[in-house]
């Protein structure tokens, strides 16, 4: 087994630190993470193979562990909300909500490495009498494919960093994690990977079941570059994503890469509901816009709706709306830059509704209006704004409305306002947007992704590299297994789960046929 810690590391006054930055106050927060060498993301890799081929955990056990990570991070109280809160400014309302919806995700996968359907256990017996041909004996699973080097996202202190979605699927899959941490928030990774490791080492896991390194743009490319990183999952922009998928391309044995990066999530308001519910939808849109400062990858970024009179009206009451928010902080100061510089752009290319303002790193909402044929013709308004800004596009009539949602990149998600007299509009749209997206909204808003069975988080390029999986819910596991097929393998050398007995209980298809029982 690999020691835990380098034997020589470059010492911490040889490096560059990375300090958080309180996003309200403008302070540099101390202390100071040292980045890590070359060297550290090289031993960290190796230590997660160590785990790989030698240190894996039995599924009984590795739900364990998963659950004990929970109450270590629970363990963690008020002290890791007050760091998180001064790194990203957040409130403490929602950091609280976000760290028990984190805690919560660690205890589902727990629950389904317990119950092991997810392996997707195939067991075909035996015909050896069978004319023309027998039949061998035929068993198959889903197997961790190894090592994987999860990125941390910047508005998701928790949920979707040290401890979150890519980190725990992983490690329930049976995937040792190499964390690369968000510089924007180093000293929250440092309570909740000092929680993790404290769960491994009850739990009996190997050390390199976890390990987590600090840096910028180098380090990752150092470690989706590594030869013994088998994937990559990222949540984030559609420049980073894209430079780390072509990263991974590039290697001799190119590894995949699960991004979920930019979408602008339309909301499509038909006719009768625009009619019948005008000012209640504004108010919620522009509840929906504002949310965490429109720092949400589900923040509904574009609005599609026939030009006239009602259109103009729901557009007035939503600037009304959002005159009223107040000032936010968004994450970091370079967020907040990219924010005011995309505003800019859209005033020079569509007409200002209602103008967003940046100061330091203080937003307010922005909202923004161009005609259909405008939209159509310029690939460039479809790009994400991350922050709380819209653009409404003004459609001649149902036509140009269906032509719009055509011409729409791929989505996390979409939303329909209708009404049972937009039935006929809607039945068109419908398989449209279904063909671009991974979750279709009725009456309702994209922001706020419910963590269970069901839920798609991802969709076509762009917003997402595979759309065939998922980031959030149970079904994100799946992106770190590969099938395996055992044919005619001795009973000793079968795992677990594919042995006569069933020693795990799991439910398996045995000849066509689900089960739990022995064979």
């Amino acid at each position: 087994m690999l020691e835990q810690t380098l034997s020589n590391p470059a010492p911490e006054s040889s490096r560059d630190l990375i300090f958080a930055i309180n996003p309200v106050s403008g302070e540099t927060i101390e202390p100071g993470y040292p980045e890590s060498t070359s060297a550290e993301v090289d031993h960290a890799v190796r230590l997660a193979t160590d785990a790989y081929e030698n240190g894996a955990l039995p599924a009984p056990q590795r739900a364990e562990m998963l659950r004990q990570m929970a109450t270590a991070i629970e363990s963690l109280g008020d002290e890791v909300i007050h760091v998180a809160r001064s790194e990203t400014g957040l409130p403490e309302g929602r950091l609280v909500g976000e760290r028990q919806r984190t805690v919560n995700q660690l205890r589902m996968f727990a629950k389904v490495v317990d119950e092991g359907a997810w392996l997707d256990a195939r067991i075909e017996t035996a015909l050896p009498d069978r004319v023309p041909i027998p039949r061998p004996d035929l068993r198959s699973m889903l197997v961790p494919i190894g090592p994987v080097a999860v990125f941390g996202a910047s508005n998701f202190p928790f949920a979707f960093s040290t401890a979150g979605g890519d980190t725990a699927s992983a490690l329930a899959s049976g995937c040792p994690v190499v964390y690369k941490a968000h510089p924007a928030h180093p000293g929250t990774n440092e309570c909740v990977s000092q929680a993790i490791r404290q769960a491994i080492s009850q739990s009996g896991g190997h050390p390199g079941t976890f390990t987590h390194l600090h840096g910028r743009h180098l380090v990752g490319e150092q470690l989706v570059q590594h030869p013994l990183i088998h994937s990559v999952a990222f949540t984030g922009s559609l420049r980073g994503g894209r430079a780390l998928s072509q990263l991974a391309n590039l290697r001799a044995i190119p590894i995949p890469v699960f991004a979920e990066m930019g979408s602008i999530n339309p909301v499509f308001l038909l006719p009768h509901a625009l009619e019948k519910r005008s000012d209640a939808l504004a108010t919620e849109f522009a509840v929906a816009l504002s949310m965490g400062v429109g720092q949400f990858c589900t923040n509904p970024g574009l609005v599609v709706g026939i030009a006239g009179p009602r259109l103009d009206g729901w557009k007035e009451s939503v600037s009304q709306a959002v005159s009223k928010v107040l000032p936010q902080a968004m994450l970091t100061p370079e967020i907040a830059k990219a924010y005011q510089s995309a505003g800019e752009c859209l005033r020079l290319t569509t007409t200002t509704v209602f103008a967003a303002s940046v100061q330091h790193c203080l937003a307010t909402p922005g909202v923004f209006s161009v005609k259909a044929s405008e939209f159509i013709s310029n690939p460039m308004l479809q790009e994400e704004v991350f922050g709380p800004t819209c653009l409404v596009v003004e459609c001649r009539d149902q036509a140009e409305l269906v032509a719009v949602a055509n011409a729409l990149q791929g989505q996390l998600t979409a939303t329909l306002h209708a009404e049972t007299a937009d039935l006929e509009l809607e039945s068109i749209l419908s398989p449209i947007l279904v063909r671009r997206v991974g979750r279709l909204i009725r009456n309702g808003f994209p922001t706020g992704v419910e963590v269970g069975e069901a839920m798609q988080h991802g969709g076509p390029y762009p917003a997402s590299t595979d759309a065939r999986f998922t980031s959030v819910g149970t079904r994100a596991i799946l992106r770190f297994a590969r099938p395996v097929c055992f044919q005619g393998v001795s009973a000793s050398l079968l795992p677990q789960e594919l042995q006569d007995e069933n020693p795990l209980g799991i439910v398996r298809r045995v000849n066509g046929s689900a089960t739990d029982q022995p064979i």
